[in-house]
């Protein structure tokens, strides 16, 4: 892993043994906290906060592990959707300043209500 200068990002000092996928530029684990069974993280090598700063490159890759992500949850899961999003600066929740895009499966009626979806993050506007 690349440590990050300033020592004790979770994501920069990653166990090794977590990772399900990689490419040259990002990693893919289980996320610790799952919200629904095979929700994964994939997450940057390099340490930097904002994803809107992720260089061309990255974008790419954080794509490519998203696409592998999806395949893994399919194989293991078999769930009927999907949810995926990044959250950007505390106001948007980021509680990790490093960049992580989160897949989450979505299963029929692991919600009342699914309609929305990513809206649901203010849930008095999930509804249009």
């Amino acid at each position: 892993m690349n440590p990050h200068p300033a020592g004790r990002c979770i994501f920069c000092q990653a166990d090794e043994k977590e990772i399900i996928l990689q490419n040259a530029l990002c990693y893919a684990i289980w996320d610790r906290y799952p919200v629904n069974p095979g929700h994964t993280l994939v997450i940057p090598f390099r340490h930097y906060g904002n994803a809107f700063e992720s260089t061309p490159g990255e974008a790419g890759a954080l794509f490519e592990l998203i696409q592998k992500s999806r395949n893994l949850i399919e194989s293991r899961y078999r769930p009927d959707g999907y949810n995926v999003g990044v959250n950007v600066g505390p106001s948007a929740g980021q509680s990790i300043p490093h960049v992580h895009v989160h897949v989450i499966p979505r299963y029929t009626g692991d919600t009342d209500h699914p309609g929305g979806g990513i809206r649901g993050v203010i849930p008095g506007r999930r509804s249009y």
